[in-house]
């Protein structure tokens, strides 16, 4: 994960230079939010990345001198099967309309997405590693 931390670190402080200079020379709000907003997200995404480095160490991808044979064997663990990326997305489409059409409709997604995305997250998090 260091190389993708780099990466995200590099394009949040492109956001940021970006963002600076247009916030000083542009007098317009809504594009200097914007920039910020990006800026936040790619620095979201490069701590998350470089905490997963510094918690699980070096992976085979970060080194220069690994063989192919090294990698192989099982990756991880993989969902057999699973309804709740069906109910997420149904919940999210409901939601989606419930913008458009009324509250009570936004609510019955609301309904839906929330335990579809609960049960998504922590579905298998009792198994065994």
């Amino acid at each position: 994960m260091r190389a993708e931390s780099r990466l995200f670190a590099a394009v949040a402080a492109f956001f940021a230079v970006t963002g600076a200079l247009y916030g000083w020379l542009a007098a317009e709000p809504a594009g200097t939010v914007a920039l910020t907003v990006a800026f936040l997200m790619s620095g979201l995404l490069a701590l998350f990345c470089w905490t997963q480095h510094v918690k699980r160490g070096e992976r085979l991808q970060d080194r220069e001198d690994v063989e192919v044979v090294e990698g192989a064997g099982p990756l991880d663990f993989f969902a057999p099967h699973s309804l709740y990326p069906v109910l997420c997305a149904l919940g999210a489409a409901l939601f989606g309309l419930g913008v458009v059409f009324g509250v009570w409709l936004l609510l019955i997604g609301l309904g839906v997405l929330v335990p579809g995305t609960v049960g998504f997250v922590f579905q298998y998090g009792q198994r065994e590693r």
